[in-house]
């Protein structure tokens, strides 16, 4: 019995970091789409890709998981430029990309 709860416990906690992953990848490819868009780049391969996990002091004192991402654009079709969000939690707390759109990004962390 006591195998079985063990087992279930590390499948919820599985299904829930599994989640937790997915939720913020789709807010980094959010942010990078919204990024290419406002700079006027086209946004690559629709996707971005996790580069690193790590843990990180919150705000609030409590520690809380940072993700890295990375996603491609292109400015003339020719060429493939490296962008990278990183989120802490949800939250937006590092960028780099299209330069117009790094500007308006920053701008938008520091208020």
């Amino acid at each position: 019995m006591p195998t079985l709860l063990i087992l279930m416990i590390a499948g919820v906690t599985a299904f829930f970091m599994f989640t937790a992953a997915r939720a913020a990848a789709e807010r980094a490819a959010e942010i990078g789409r919204d990024a290419c868009a406002a700079a006027g780049v086209q946004w690559l391969d629709q996707s971005v890709h996790a580069s690193g996990l790590r843990l990180r002091r919150r705000d609030d004192g409590w520690l809380g998981l940072e993700r890295s991402f990375h996603f491609e654009y292109s400015e003339d079709g020719q060429d493939r430029h490296i962008g990278r969000v990183v989120l802490l939690g949800g939250k937006l707390v590092g960028f780099s990309g299209p330069t117009r759109a790094a500007q308006s990004v920053v701008r938008g962390l520091t208020h």
